[in-house]
């Protein structure tokens, strides 16, 4: 069965923002849920410029990276995949803006829990070796983390029991024999992130991101290749912020969508 979440009664006050120097916007709530900054569009950028095939966003939330992926990529096809329903309404409003036309007919939505599996994951619309890519900015914080009283937000930041296994096997069932997994977590879960991709991905590349140069790492980007058996590798460190608080030239060329990480 697939798990949808209720649609609340009364539907989320909002924003629309621009992204990418308004290359494209997205209508996102602004009622404590959570919402699309800086690490969406980080994980946008571990999508080559070039990349002219299919990709999944795994909980897309509202669709920043993922529409972010078909504003840079114009041959991409994106498949945003989220299972709030009142998020997916919001991006389907999204995908309807004048400021997203050139994405118009490469973006669907595909209301859907991720974390199914089997006849029932199909049933929901993730079908079997359907994508190149997929991309996912799965929840940060263990269950035993204080919740946010914001459902969909506490949903947003706090990992389902299964953890991290759900959608790495949904991931690689989702993904051709030769595709990729890119995600954004916390360094400290680098060992759940690995033992998930056991027998599923291998070859795992880590680009630390420090908030500063001298920093420790608050996130980190693993990107990792179906079925491949090459070592792990950590490649240098991305640094977000200047001394002074500013972006660094190159988080300001990510942020604006003239830079990726690959």
């Amino acid at each position: 069965m697939n798990r949808i979440s209720a649609v609340r009664e009364h539907p989320p006050v909002t924003t629309q923002d621009a992204f990418f120097n308004g290359k494209f916007e997205l209508i996102q709530p602004n009622d404590g849920s959570h919402r699309a900054g800086l690490d969406a569009l980080l994980l946008s950028a571990c999508i080559p410029v070039d990349f002219a095939g299919r990709l999944a966003d795994f909980g897309a939330g509202a669709g920043a990276a993922g529409i972010a992926v078909a504003c840079r990529s114009f041959a991409a096809k994106v498949d945003l995949i989220e299972y709030d329903a009142d998020i997916t309404a919001l991006a389907a409003r999204t995908l309807k803006l004048p400021a997203n036309r050139k994405m118009y007919g490469r973006v669907k939505i595909v209301c859907a829990d991720v974390t199914l599996s089997g006849k029932a994951r199909e049933d929901a619309g993730l079908v079997n070796g359907a994508y190149d890519q997929v991309i996912m900015n799965p929840p940060f914080n263990d269950p035993s983390h204080r919740p946010s009283p914001v459902l969909s937000r506490k949903d947003a930041h706090v990992m389902g029991i299964g953890g991290l296994d759900p959608w790495l096997r949904s991931a690689a069932a989702t993904l051709r024999s030769t595709g990729k997994v890119a995600m954004i977590f916390r360094p400290s879960g680098i060992g759940l992130i690995l033992a998930a991709f056991q027998g599923r991905f291998g070859s795992a590349r880590i680009i630390p991101v420090h908030p500063k140069a001298g920093e420790p790492a608050n996130r980190i980007l693993v990107l990792a290749d179906k079925g491949a058996k090459g070592a792990t590798s950590i490649h240098p460190g991305f640094v977000v912020h200047q001394e002074n608080g500013e972006f660094t030239y190159a988080a300001e060329e990510i942020f604006s969508g003239q830079r990726v990480l690959v």
